[in-house]
């Protein structure tokens, strides 16, 4: 029977969920799961618009650090592109520096007025509390209060977990992979997959650290 009369059941449902978090092209897991490209695009769509709007964030009073300058964080910008590589869409993202939680992320340009968003979509403990470790970048200035901030070269090994998270996503994400075929076509679906892929990284991964 035709992959696009045949009814998905269950099963093949959850696996198309978890190829979502993969670096896998879109022809190829239809191919692979016997799926037609519409019913997969449709499933997509359907599963970012799932994903909440805030991120999965372990309470920070459960974790036992609720006295001032326990709190640490780490944030950077990743590079991405949609539609055509002379469209960056810059990621923003901060980072739990002990639990390897993401605690935020913004996509804009790479200018301050997207560090204040990202800053704004922070948790507001970490707001008032953390200390944030980032690189050299000048847009921080100003969005996070000097005696939260520590500005520092990459030598100094602050900054390791976001980047190397910043890895991970290149190796997950297929539409952040530097040299893809599995680009965003729109910057809607590209903050949806983003959003899917880190809170379930929430969910399952960073919080076996803990």
């Amino acid at each position: 029977m035709a992959a696009t009369h045949r009814v998905i059941d269950e099963e093949h449902r959850a696996v198309v969920e978890r190829l979502l978090g993969e670096t896998i092209a879109l022809h190829g897991s239809c191919r692979a799961i016997g799926v037609s490209i519409g019913w997969r695009t449709d499933f997509r769509v359907a599963g970012f618009a799932a994903v909440p709007e805030h991120l999965p964030v372990q309470p920070i009073a459960s974790s036992g650090r609720g006295l001032r300058g326990c709190l640490e964080g780490e944030a950077d910008e990743l590079w991405s592109f949609v539609q055509k590589k002379a469209n960056p869409h810059w990621l923003w993202l901060a980072l739990d520096q002990q639990t390897r939680q993401l605690i935020a992320f913004h996509v804009g340009d790479r200018s301050g007025d997207s560090a204040k968003e990202m800053w704004a979509k922070i948790p507001a403990a970490y707001r008032e509390r953390a200390t944030f470790y980032t690189d050299q970048y000048a847009a921080y200035i100003g969005v996070i209060l000097a005696a939260q901030h520590r500005a520092i070269t990459k030598s100094a090994r602050k900054t390791n977990h976001i980047e190397r998270f910043n890895n991970t996503l290149r190796q997950r994400v297929s539409r952040l992979v530097r040299s893809t075929l599995a680009f965003s076509k729109k910057a809607e679906n590209h903050i949806g997959a983003i959003r899917y892929f880190i809170c379930h990284y929430n969910l399952t991964g960073a919080a076996l650290l803990v």
